[in-house]
Protein backbone atom coordinates (compact mmCIF):
# COMPACT_ATOMS: atom_id res chain seq x y z
CA UNK A 1 0.00 0.00 0.00
CA UNK A 2 1.39 3.46 -1.05
CA UNK A 3 1.56 5.65 1.75
CA UNK A 4 -0.22 9.09 2.12
CA UNK A 5 1.68 12.04 1.55
CA UNK A 6 1.53 14.94 4.91
CA UNK A 7 2.22 18.26 3.54
CA UNK A 8 3.56 20.27 6.47
CA UNK A 9 2.77 24.24 5.85
CA UNK A 10 3.97 27.13 7.88
CA UNK A 11 6.17 30.24 8.14
CA UNK A 12 9.43 28.42 7.85
CA UNK A 13 11.49 30.84 9.68
CA UNK A 14 8.99 30.63 12.61
CA UNK A 15 8.19 27.19 12.98
CA UNK A 16 11.62 26.02 11.64
CA UNK A 17 12.76 23.38 14.46
CA UNK A 18 9.53 22.41 14.64
CA UNK A 19 8.89 21.83 11.28
CA UNK A 20 12.06 19.67 11.35
CA UNK A 21 11.03 17.65 14.41
CA UNK A 22 7.90 16.66 13.56
CA UNK A 23 8.71 15.40 9.93
CA UNK A 24 11.62 13.30 12.00
CA UNK A 25 9.02 12.00 14.28
CA UNK A 26 6.60 11.34 11.50
CA UNK A 27 9.37 9.08 9.90
CA UNK A 28 10.25 7.36 12.82
CA UNK A 29 7.18 6.51 14.80
CA UNK A 30 6.45 2.79 14.49
CA UNK A 31 2.68 3.28 13.18
CA UNK A 32 3.14 6.75 11.34
CA UNK A 33 6.23 5.46 9.99
CA UNK A 34 4.77 3.21 7.87
CA UNK A 35 1.75 4.44 6.86
CA UNK A 36 3.12 8.69 6.12
CA UNK A 37 5.44 10.31 4.52
CA UNK A 38 5.67 13.87 5.29
CA UNK A 39 7.25 16.69 3.31
CA UNK A 40 8.90 19.84 3.84
CA UNK A 41 9.37 22.34 1.17
CA UNK A 42 12.85 22.69 2.42
CA UNK A 43 14.10 19.44 1.51
CA UNK A 44 13.20 19.52 -2.28
CA UNK A 45 16.55 19.70 -4.22
CA UNK A 46 17.59 22.43 -6.19
CA UNK A 47 16.16 22.34 -9.87
CA UNK A 48 14.45 24.79 -12.20
CA UNK A 49 11.09 25.42 -11.07
CA UNK A 50 8.54 28.28 -9.62
CA UNK A 51 8.92 27.81 -6.30
CA UNK A 52 5.03 29.13 -6.15
CA UNK A 53 4.06 26.35 -8.44
CA UNK A 54 5.97 23.76 -6.88
CA UNK A 55 5.18 24.27 -2.83
CA UNK A 56 1.32 24.60 -4.38
CA UNK A 57 1.78 21.40 -6.60
CA UNK A 58 3.11 19.50 -3.44
CA UNK A 59 0.07 21.07 -1.23
CA UNK A 60 -2.80 19.43 -4.12
CA UNK A 61 -1.40 16.24 -4.56
CA UNK A 62 -0.64 15.57 -0.94
CA UNK A 63 -3.78 13.61 0.96
CA UNK A 64 -3.08 15.18 4.32
CA UNK A 65 -2.55 19.14 4.91
CA UNK A 66 -1.03 20.00 8.50
CA UNK A 67 -0.96 23.64 9.15
CA UNK A 68 0.98 25.41 12.04
CA UNK A 69 -0.19 28.99 12.15
CA UNK A 70 1.39 31.48 14.69
CA UNK A 71 2.55 34.69 15.08
CA UNK A 72 3.71 35.91 11.65
CA UNK A 73 2.08 35.62 7.82
CA UNK A 74 5.14 35.62 6.47
CA UNK A 75 6.76 36.74 3.01
CA UNK A 76 3.70 38.41 0.99
CA UNK A 77 3.64 38.04 -3.29
CA UNK A 78 2.32 41.19 -5.28
CA UNK A 79 -1.47 40.59 -4.38
CA UNK A 80 -0.51 40.10 -0.77
CA UNK A 81 -0.84 36.59 -0.14
CA UNK A 82 1.25 34.79 1.55
CA UNK A 83 2.92 30.82 0.64
CA UNK A 84 0.99 29.55 3.80
CA UNK A 85 -2.31 30.50 3.15
CA UNK A 86 -1.58 29.63 -0.52
CA UNK A 87 -0.82 26.05 0.56
CA UNK A 88 -4.21 26.19 2.92
CA UNK A 89 -6.11 27.14 -0.38
CA UNK A 90 -5.01 24.49 -2.57
CA UNK A 91 -5.42 21.92 0.31
CA UNK A 92 -9.05 23.19 0.62
CA UNK A 93 -9.70 23.71 -3.48
CA UNK A 94 -8.73 19.90 -4.04
CA UNK A 95 -10.57 18.65 -1.04
CA UNK A 96 -7.49 17.59 1.12
CA UNK A 97 -8.08 16.55 4.49
CA UNK A 98 -6.96 19.66 6.69
CA UNK A 99 -5.31 19.81 10.01
CA UNK A 100 -4.51 23.09 11.98
CA UNK A 101 -2.30 23.72 15.15
CA UNK A 102 -2.68 26.99 16.11
CA UNK A 103 0.47 27.93 18.74
CA UNK A 104 -0.81 30.52 21.76
CA UNK A 105 1.00 33.54 21.46
CA UNK A 106 0.30 36.99 22.80
CA UNK A 107 0.09 38.88 19.09
CA UNK A 108 -0.66 38.00 15.51
CA UNK A 109 -0.34 39.52 12.35
CA UNK A 110 -3.60 40.63 11.30
CA UNK A 111 -3.62 38.84 8.20
CA UNK A 112 -2.28 35.56 10.40
CA UNK A 113 -5.85 36.19 12.65
CA UNK A 114 -7.61 36.38 9.33
CA UNK A 115 -6.05 32.94 8.20
CA UNK A 116 -7.19 31.33 11.52
CA UNK A 117 -10.21 32.62 10.73
CA UNK A 118 -10.92 31.62 7.72
CA UNK A 119 -9.23 28.00 8.80
CA UNK A 120 -11.35 27.72 11.41
CA UNK A 121 -14.77 27.37 9.94
CA UNK A 122 -14.38 24.40 8.60
CA UNK A 123 -11.11 22.38 9.00
CA UNK A 124 -9.80 20.28 12.53
CA UNK A 125 -7.62 22.22 14.69
CA UNK A 126 -5.79 22.46 17.91
CA UNK A 127 -4.28 24.66 20.15
CA UNK A 128 -0.67 24.20 21.08
CA UNK A 129 1.79 26.21 23.40
CA UNK A 130 5.28 23.48 23.07
CA UNK A 131 6.40 20.98 20.51
CA UNK A 132 5.78 18.25 22.86
CA UNK A 133 1.99 19.12 23.16
CA UNK A 134 2.36 19.67 19.35
CA UNK A 135 3.49 16.50 18.10
CA UNK A 136 0.93 14.05 20.70
CA UNK A 137 -1.68 16.48 18.84
CA UNK A 138 -0.75 15.65 15.31
CA UNK A 139 0.10 12.17 16.65
CA UNK A 140 -4.03 11.69 17.88
CA UNK A 141 -4.98 13.64 14.97
CA UNK A 142 -2.99 11.20 12.22
CA UNK A 143 -4.65 8.19 13.74
CA UNK A 144 -8.46 9.81 13.46
CA UNK A 145 -7.20 10.36 9.66
CA UNK A 146 -6.32 6.18 9.72
CA UNK A 147 -9.85 4.81 11.31
CA UNK A 148 -11.50 7.67 8.94
CA UNK A 149 -9.93 5.85 6.39
CA UNK A 150 -10.69 2.29 7.51
CA UNK A 151 -6.79 1.93 7.17
CA UNK A 152 -6.83 0.98 11.17
CA UNK A 153 -9.57 -0.77 12.42
CA UNK A 154 -7.67 -1.08 16.47
CA UNK A 155 -6.56 2.29 17.11
CA UNK A 156 -3.28 2.45 19.21
CA UNK A 157 -3.95 1.28 22.68
CA UNK A 158 -3.38 4.79 24.53
CA UNK A 159 -5.52 6.52 21.24
CA UNK A 160 -8.59 4.02 21.74
CA UNK A 161 -12.04 5.04 22.64
CA UNK A 162 -12.97 2.69 25.17
CA UNK A 163 -16.32 1.39 23.85
CA UNK A 164 -17.31 0.33 27.98
CA UNK A 165 -16.81 3.40 29.73
CA UNK A 166 -17.88 7.07 29.82
CA UNK A 167 -17.33 10.40 31.25
CA UNK A 168 -18.65 9.03 34.45
CA UNK A 169 -16.59 6.98 35.41
CA UNK A 170 -13.77 9.64 35.45
CA UNK A 171 -12.50 11.33 38.98
CA UNK A 172 -13.01 14.98 38.59
CA UNK A 173 -10.65 15.08 41.89
CA UNK A 174 -8.18 13.26 40.51
CA UNK A 175 -8.55 15.50 36.83
CA UNK A 176 -8.05 18.71 39.97
CA UNK A 177 -5.16 17.09 41.19
CA UNK A 178 -3.34 17.05 37.92
CA UNK A 179 -4.19 20.56 37.14
CA UNK A 180 -2.72 21.56 40.13
CA UNK A 181 0.21 19.87 39.33
CA UNK A 182 0.30 20.62 35.79
CA UNK A 183 -0.40 24.75 36.23
CA UNK A 184 2.58 24.63 38.64
CA UNK A 185 5.10 22.14 36.16
CA UNK A 186 4.32 23.45 33.15
CA UNK A 187 2.18 26.43 33.51
CA UNK A 188 -1.43 24.61 32.13
CA UNK A 189 -4.31 26.96 31.55
CA UNK A 190 -7.18 25.63 31.42
CA UNK A 191 -9.76 24.85 35.01
CA UNK A 192 -12.54 22.34 35.70
CA UNK A 193 -14.46 25.85 36.79
CA UNK A 194 -13.95 27.65 33.66
CA UNK A 195 -13.85 25.07 31.14
CA UNK A 196 -15.03 22.28 32.06
CA UNK A 197 -14.33 18.23 32.44
CA UNK A 198 -14.88 17.13 28.90
CA UNK A 199 -12.96 20.56 27.86
CA UNK A 200 -9.48 19.45 29.85
CA UNK A 201 -10.01 16.18 28.45
CA UNK A 202 -9.85 16.88 25.37
CA UNK A 203 -7.27 19.36 25.11
CA UNK A 204 -5.11 16.20 25.86
CA UNK A 205 -7.03 14.35 23.44
CA UNK A 206 -8.09 11.99 26.11
CA UNK A 207 -12.14 12.37 24.72
CA UNK A 208 -14.16 13.21 21.67
CA UNK A 209 -16.78 16.13 21.66
CA UNK A 210 -19.44 13.61 22.02
CA UNK A 211 -17.96 12.79 25.34
CA UNK A 212 -16.35 9.01 24.90
CA UNK A 213 -12.89 8.76 26.78
CA UNK A 214 -10.27 7.07 25.79
CA UNK A 215 -7.81 4.25 27.40
CA UNK A 216 -5.38 6.74 28.43
CA UNK A 217 -8.14 8.73 30.32
CA UNK A 218 -8.94 6.26 32.55
CA UNK A 219 -5.35 4.77 32.77
CA UNK A 220 -4.65 8.66 33.89
CA UNK A 221 -8.25 9.49 35.88
CA UNK A 222 -10.42 6.97 36.27
CA UNK A 223 -12.71 6.27 39.07
CA UNK A 224 -11.25 2.17 38.81
CA UNK A 225 -8.48 1.83 36.46
CA UNK A 226 -8.36 -1.78 37.16
CA UNK A 227 -11.75 -2.46 36.82
CA UNK A 228 -11.17 -1.91 32.95
CA UNK A 229 -7.60 -3.09 32.64
CA UNK A 230 -7.09 -5.54 35.26
CA UNK A 231 -3.22 -6.38 34.68
CA UNK A 232 -2.62 -2.53 34.97
CA UNK A 233 -0.83 -2.98 38.18
CA UNK A 234 2.30 -2.65 39.80
CA UNK A 235 3.81 -5.72 41.69
CA UNK A 236 6.33 -5.15 44.28
CA UNK A 237 8.13 -7.40 46.04
CA UNK A 238 11.78 -7.41 48.51
CA UNK A 239 13.85 -9.90 48.81
CA UNK A 240 17.24 -10.15 51.46
CA UNK A 241 19.69 -12.02 48.98
CA UNK A 242 20.70 -11.48 45.09
CA UNK A 243 18.07 -13.80 43.64
CA UNK A 244 14.27 -14.60 44.46
CA UNK A 245 13.43 -16.98 47.25
CA UNK A 246 10.26 -17.84 48.94
CA UNK A 247 9.47 -16.25 51.24
CA UNK A 248 8.92 -12.78 50.35
CA UNK A 249 9.34 -10.84 53.08
CA UNK A 250 7.26 -7.74 51.71
CA UNK A 251 5.26 -8.33 48.72
CA UNK A 252 2.87 -6.08 47.88
CA UNK A 253 0.29 -4.91 44.45
CA UNK A 254 -0.80 -1.52 44.08
CA UNK A 255 -4.03 -0.44 41.73
CA UNK A 256 -4.94 3.08 40.92
CA UNK A 257 -4.27 5.74 38.51
CA UNK A 258 -0.72 6.02 36.67
CA UNK A 259 0.06 8.86 39.15
CA UNK A 260 -1.21 6.55 42.06
CA UNK A 261 1.06 3.50 41.11
CA UNK A 262 4.38 5.27 40.43
CA UNK A 263 3.30 7.30 43.53
CA UNK A 264 3.20 3.75 45.54
CA UNK A 265 5.54 2.11 44.10
CA UNK A 266 8.31 4.53 44.35
CA UNK A 267 7.29 4.66 48.02
CA UNK A 268 7.58 0.94 48.58
CA UNK A 269 11.37 1.14 47.56
CA UNK A 270 12.25 3.82 49.28
CA UNK A 271 10.35 2.44 52.85
CA UNK A 272 13.12 -0.75 52.22
CA UNK A 273 16.51 0.51 51.24
CA UNK A 274 19.02 2.46 52.99
CA UNK A 275 18.45 5.87 54.25
CA UNK A 276 20.22 8.58 56.44
CA UNK A 277 19.74 12.17 57.54
CA UNK A 278 22.00 14.36 55.45
CA UNK A 279 22.81 18.25 55.69
CA UNK A 280 18.96 19.60 54.88
CA UNK A 281 20.14 20.26 51.29
CA UNK A 282 19.37 17.13 49.43
CA UNK A 283 16.15 16.18 48.05
CA UNK A 284 13.33 15.14 50.44
CA UNK A 285 13.71 17.27 53.29
CA UNK A 286 17.76 16.32 54.09
CA UNK A 287 16.78 12.42 54.01
CA UNK A 288 19.58 10.67 51.96
CA UNK A 289 19.17 7.68 50.23
CA UNK A 290 21.28 4.72 49.14
CA UNK A 291 19.65 5.16 45.49
CA UNK A 292 18.06 8.69 44.36
CA UNK A 293 14.49 9.19 44.86
CA UNK A 294 14.40 10.95 41.29
CA UNK A 295 16.39 7.51 39.59
CA UNK A 296 13.82 5.44 41.21
CA UNK A 297 10.80 7.11 40.30
CA UNK A 298 12.36 7.97 36.33
CA UNK A 299 12.98 4.35 36.31
CA UNK A 300 9.12 3.63 37.74
CA UNK A 301 7.34 6.21 35.83
CA UNK A 302 9.16 5.23 32.13
CA UNK A 303 7.77 1.21 32.86
CA UNK A 304 4.61 2.88 33.89
CA UNK A 305 4.12 4.87 31.11
CA UNK A 306 5.79 2.88 28.39
CA UNK A 307 4.66 -0.59 28.74
CA UNK A 308 2.35 -2.95 26.40
CA UNK A 309 -0.99 -2.21 27.67
CA UNK A 310 -1.88 -5.37 25.86
CA UNK A 311 -0.30 -7.99 28.00
CA UNK A 312 -1.61 -9.58 30.48
CA UNK A 313 1.27 -8.97 32.18
CA UNK A 314 2.00 -6.33 35.16
CA UNK A 315 4.94 -3.96 35.79
CA UNK A 316 7.11 -6.04 38.57
CA UNK A 317 9.67 -3.84 40.96
CA UNK A 318 11.87 -6.48 42.68
CA UNK A 319 14.34 -4.85 45.43
CA UNK A 320 17.09 -7.38 46.35
CA UNK A 321 19.99 -6.60 48.19
CA UNK A 322 22.53 -5.51 45.65
CA UNK A 323 20.03 -4.01 42.59
CA UNK A 324 16.51 -2.87 42.16
CA UNK A 325 14.50 -4.43 38.58
CA UNK A 326 12.00 -2.89 37.39
CA UNK A 327 9.94 -5.12 34.95
CA UNK A 328 7.46 -3.79 31.93
CA UNK A 329 5.97 -5.92 29.33
CA UNK A 330 6.67 -5.31 25.88
CA UNK A 331 9.66 -4.21 24.03
CA UNK A 332 11.65 -1.07 22.63
CA UNK A 333 9.80 0.94 19.70
CA UNK A 334 11.34 0.15 16.52
CA UNK A 335 14.68 2.02 15.93
CA UNK A 336 15.76 2.19 19.34
CA UNK A 337 18.44 -0.30 21.39
CA UNK A 338 19.38 -0.90 25.10
CA UNK A 339 22.81 0.51 23.67
CA UNK A 340 20.90 3.94 22.24
CA UNK A 341 19.05 4.43 25.02
CA UNK A 342 22.28 5.07 27.37
CA UNK A 343 23.24 8.12 24.88
CA UNK A 344 21.11 10.85 23.69
CA UNK A 345 18.58 9.91 21.68
CA UNK A 346 15.28 11.08 20.20
CA UNK A 347 11.19 10.88 21.93
CA UNK A 348 9.75 7.83 20.43
CA UNK A 349 7.23 7.11 23.17
CA UNK A 350 5.47 3.54 22.78
CA UNK A 351 2.08 5.71 24.30
CA UNK A 352 2.31 9.11 23.29
CA UNK A 353 -1.07 10.33 24.31
CA UNK A 354 -0.73 8.45 28.08
CA UNK A 355 2.85 10.02 28.44
CA UNK A 356 2.05 13.61 27.71
CA UNK A 357 -0.10 14.19 30.23
CA UNK A 358 2.46 12.68 32.69
CA UNK A 359 5.11 15.25 30.98
CA UNK A 360 3.12 18.39 32.21
CA UNK A 361 2.67 17.09 35.94
CA UNK A 362 6.12 16.65 35.97
CA UNK A 363 6.43 13.18 36.16
CA UNK A 364 8.38 12.74 33.55
CA UNK A 365 10.87 16.58 33.17
CA UNK A 366 11.86 15.66 29.79
CA UNK A 367 10.24 13.87 27.37
CA UNK A 368 13.25 11.14 25.27
CA UNK A 369 15.29 11.97 27.80
CA UNK A 370 14.62 9.98 31.07
CA UNK A 371 17.07 7.05 30.62
CA UNK A 372 19.81 9.84 29.95
CA UNK A 373 18.78 11.49 33.52
CA UNK A 374 18.75 8.16 35.06
CA UNK A 375 22.27 7.05 34.43
CA UNK A 376 23.79 10.46 35.12
CA UNK A 377 21.52 10.49 38.43
CA UNK A 378 23.21 7.26 39.43
CA UNK A 379 26.39 7.90 38.22
CA UNK A 380 27.06 11.16 40.10
CA UNK A 381 25.63 9.33 43.06
CA UNK A 382 28.50 7.46 42.81
CA UNK A 383 26.37 3.94 41.74
CA UNK A 384 27.06 2.11 39.05
CA UNK A 385 25.96 2.88 35.85
CA UNK A 386 22.20 1.17 35.31
CA UNK A 387 21.31 -1.47 33.21
CA UNK A 388 18.83 -2.20 30.07
CA UNK A 389 17.97 -5.53 29.58
CA UNK A 390 15.60 -6.38 26.41
CA UNK A 391 14.13 -9.91 26.61
CA UNK A 392 10.97 -10.81 25.87
CA UNK A 393 10.06 -8.36 28.55
CA UNK A 394 12.10 -4.96 29.21
CA UNK A 395 14.50 -4.48 32.45
CA UNK A 396 16.23 -1.96 34.03
CA UNK A 397 18.54 -2.58 37.20
CA UNK A 398 19.87 -0.08 39.28
CA UNK A 399 22.70 -1.02 41.12
CA UNK A 400 22.53 -0.55 44.89
CA UNK A 401 25.66 0.71 46.96
CA UNK A 402 28.64 -1.16 46.84
CA UNK A 403 28.64 -4.17 49.75
CA UNK A 404 29.64 -7.76 49.93
CA UNK A 405 27.35 -10.41 49.04
CA UNK A 406 27.43 -14.26 49.66
CA UNK A 407 27.67 -15.59 46.65
CA UNK A 408 26.74 -19.17 48.62
CA UNK A 409 23.21 -18.68 47.96
CA UNK A 410 21.99 -21.55 46.42
CA UNK A 411 19.33 -20.39 44.14
CA UNK A 412 20.06 -19.84 40.60
CA UNK A 413 19.09 -16.16 39.44
CA UNK A 414 15.14 -15.75 38.42
CA UNK A 415 15.08 -15.77 34.45
CA UNK A 416 12.11 -14.73 32.50
CA UNK A 417 10.72 -18.48 31.96
CA UNK A 418 10.38 -19.00 36.26
CA UNK A 419 8.83 -15.04 36.73
CA UNK A 420 5.12 -16.14 36.06
CA UNK A 421 5.63 -19.00 38.17
CA UNK A 422 7.50 -17.17 40.82
CA UNK A 423 4.99 -14.50 40.33
CA UNK A 424 1.74 -16.87 40.88
CA UNK A 425 3.93 -18.61 44.08
CA UNK A 426 4.04 -14.67 45.64
CA UNK A 427 0.21 -14.29 45.40
CA UNK A 428 -0.84 -17.00 46.69
CA UNK A 429 1.33 -16.44 49.67
CA UNK A 430 -0.39 -12.94 49.70
CA UNK A 431 -3.74 -14.62 49.89
CA UNK A 432 -2.77 -16.65 52.48
CA UNK A 433 -1.85 -13.59 54.74
CA UNK A 434 -4.65 -11.98 53.70
CA UNK A 435 -6.95 -14.54 54.96
CA UNK A 436 -5.28 -14.56 58.49
CA UNK A 437 -5.35 -11.19 59.00
CA UNK A 438 -9.20 -10.86 57.76
CA UNK A 439 -9.78 -13.44 60.81
CA UNK A 440 -8.41 -10.94 63.26
CA UNK A 441 -10.73 -7.78 61.97
CA UNK A 442 -14.45 -6.99 62.52
CA UNK A 443 -16.98 -7.49 59.69
CA UNK A 444 -17.10 -3.70 59.94
CA UNK A 445 -13.42 -3.28 59.12
CA UNK A 446 -13.88 -6.20 56.46
CA UNK A 447 -16.47 -3.64 55.37
CA UNK A 448 -14.05 -0.24 54.88
CA UNK A 449 -11.23 -2.42 53.00
CA UNK A 450 -13.88 -3.25 50.09
CA UNK A 451 -15.03 0.18 50.15
CA UNK A 452 -11.46 1.34 49.95
CA UNK A 453 -10.54 -0.92 47.67
CA UNK A 454 -13.30 -0.16 45.26
CA UNK A 455 -12.76 3.89 45.69
CA UNK A 456 -9.04 4.67 47.31
CA UNK A 457 -10.60 8.60 47.38
CA UNK A 458 -13.45 7.76 49.79
CA UNK A 459 -13.64 9.83 52.72
CA UNK A 460 -14.86 9.08 56.62
CA UNK A 461 -18.15 10.31 56.03
CA UNK A 462 -18.89 8.64 52.68
CA UNK A 463 -17.93 5.33 54.82
CA UNK A 464 -20.16 6.27 57.49
CA UNK A 465 -22.99 6.88 55.18
CA UNK A 466 -22.15 3.27 52.99
CA UNK A 467 -21.83 1.20 56.36
CA UNK A 468 -24.13 3.07 58.47
CA UNK A 469 -21.96 3.60 61.23
CA UNK A 470 -21.36 6.50 63.11
CA UNK A 471 -18.01 9.06 62.24
CA UNK A 472 -16.10 8.01 65.37
CA UNK A 473 -16.72 4.20 64.93
CA UNK A 474 -15.50 5.26 61.43
CA UNK A 475 -12.61 6.53 62.80
CA UNK A 476 -11.90 4.04 65.55
CA UNK A 477 -12.09 1.27 63.28
CA UNK A 478 -9.65 2.83 60.59
CA UNK A 479 -6.87 3.30 63.49
CA UNK A 480 -7.15 -0.18 64.34
CA UNK A 481 -6.82 -1.02 60.73
CA UNK A 482 -4.00 1.02 60.47
CA UNK A 483 -2.63 -0.40 63.81
CA UNK A 484 -2.54 -4.08 61.92
CA UNK A 485 -0.61 -2.47 59.40
CA UNK A 486 -3.68 -3.17 56.47
CA UNK A 487 -4.65 0.66 56.07
CA UNK A 488 -2.56 3.52 55.27
CA UNK A 489 -3.31 6.90 54.67
CA UNK A 490 -1.24 8.69 51.40
CA UNK A 491 -1.25 12.46 51.35
CA UNK A 492 -3.05 14.82 53.37
CA UNK A 493 -6.65 14.31 55.05
CA UNK A 494 -8.10 16.33 51.87
CA UNK A 495 -6.87 15.50 48.38
CA UNK A 496 -4.82 12.43 49.59
CA UNK A 497 -6.08 8.85 49.47
CA UNK A 498 -6.06 5.19 51.35
CA UNK A 499 -3.95 2.23 50.61
CA UNK A 500 -4.52 -1.57 51.89
CA UNK A 501 -1.79 -2.85 52.46
CA UNK A 502 -0.52 -6.46 53.45
CA UNK A 503 3.22 -6.69 54.86
CA UNK A 504 4.72 -10.10 55.74
CA UNK A 505 6.52 -10.76 59.12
Amino acid sequence: MAKFRIFISSVQSEFASERRRLCDYIRQDALLGRLFVPFLFEDLPAEDQNAREAYLSEAARSDVYVGLFGERYGFEDEDGVSPTEREFDAATQHNRYRLVFIKQVAERHPKEQNLIGKAEQAVVRKAFDSYEQLQMAVYAALVRFLEVKEIVRISPFDASINTNASLSDIDERKVQSFINMAKLKRDYKLTLEKDGLLAVLMSLDLATEDGRVTNSALLLFGKNPQHFFRPSEVKCAQFYGVNVQKPAPYYQVFGGTVFEMCDQAVAFVMSHIDARIGNHSEEDDGVEYEIPVSAVHEAIINAIVHRDYTSNASVQVMLFRDRLEIWNPGRLPAGLTTAKLKAKHKSIPVNPILAYPTYLAGYIERLGTGTNDLVEMCVEKGLKAPEFIEDEDFCTIIWRKNMEIDTTEKNPPVNLADKETTEKDLEKDLEKDLEKDLERISKNQKRILDLILSNPYITQEELSKEIGINAKNIRNNIQKLKTAGLLTRIGPDKGGYWQVTIEKE
